[in-house]
């Protein structure tokens, strides 16, 4: 009976620890773009406890007294109608719905000289697997102790090289999407925090080279790749403007520069939604 009523508060504490903590206060909300690979920002007109997007769990955000939902939105989406589910504080559950608009990206044709960070061969694969097992974990990671920033700073100072969204051909083969920013700068320049956040782990990765990913709480991460060196810690508090490493080449690259991703609900959007400027 005792071990019956300790499993009971174990689980009672578990879905409190769920449901409370998904309304977080804002001081700012994301560039709201509906399009495939855009982030939809949506006003609830509801007190809602949580919700959930294609299974994931979204950021609710209460903005100057009003609940938003703020919704990730994957570069396969459609065209058309998406729905997501709101809990209420009362147990009910309603459905609300925002339209995809269509977007088209462009196309960029890269060479690369490494063939095996082209076409890999097993070894290749069986580390390419574990670590994109080691990534999607990371990515589907939730802290709501930490509160998102949604008004974030270019992570270094450099020129725009490869936008989000590219159609990408690697030696005349097509890819996926680019799912970041490319910043092309110096090799060693410095690669700062664009928002707070806690190092959420950090590795040495088959395509992404030195990477670093940072989270921002409630399902709101970043991505740092093609790292020259990592300067922080696994579990290390960063502030706005904190340097996290310096610039490099490792990976698949054809020159210096950091590769910069945005994940919301396990998703990947456009960094630029979150930009200052």
């Amino acid at each position: 009976m005792k071990m019956l009523s300790h499993l009971f508060k174990v689980s009672l504490l578990s879905i409190l620890a769920s449901i409370a903590v998904a309304n977080v206060p804002v001081s700012t909300l994301p560039h709201s773009s509906a399009v495939p690979g855009g982030v939809a920002v949506i006003p609830t007109g509801k007190n809602a406890i949580n919700g959930s997007y294609k299974d994931h769990p979204i950021l609710l955000a209460n903005y100057q007294g009003e609940q938003y939902a703020i919704i990730g939105i994957s570069l396969s989406t459609e065209v058309g109608e998406e729905d997501f589910t709101l809990n209420l504080p009362n147990g009910e559950n309603v459905i609300l719905r925002f339209q995809v608009e269509a977007k088209t990206y462009t196309e960029q044709h890269l060479t690369i000289t490494n063939n095996r960070q082209v076409n890999p061969n097993t070894e290749d694969m069986v580390r390419i697997n574990r670590e994109r097992s080691e990534m999607d974990n990371a990515f589907s990671s939730w802290d709501d102790s930490l509160v998102p920033i949604f008004e974030m700073y270019p992570p270094v100072d450099g020129v725009r090289s490869s936008s989000f969204g590219l159609k990408r051909f690697f030696n005349g083969q097509a890819r996926n999407p680019h799912s970041g920013m490319d910043i092309a700068a110096d090799e060693g320049a410095p690669i700062y925090a664009p928002a707070p956040g806690k190092i959420l782990a950090t590795g040495n990765y088959f395509f992404n080279g030195n990477t670093i990913i940072l989270d921002h709480g409630h399902g709101l991460i970043s991505l740092y790749c093609h790292m020259n060196t990592i300067d922080v810690e696994v579990g290390a508090l960063v502030n706005t403007g904190d340097q996290i490493g310096k610039v490099g080449q490792t990976g698949r690259v054809t020159g210096p520069h950091l590769h910069w991703s945005i994940n919301l609900n396990n998703t990947r959007v456009d960094p630029a939604l979150f930009l200052a400027d």
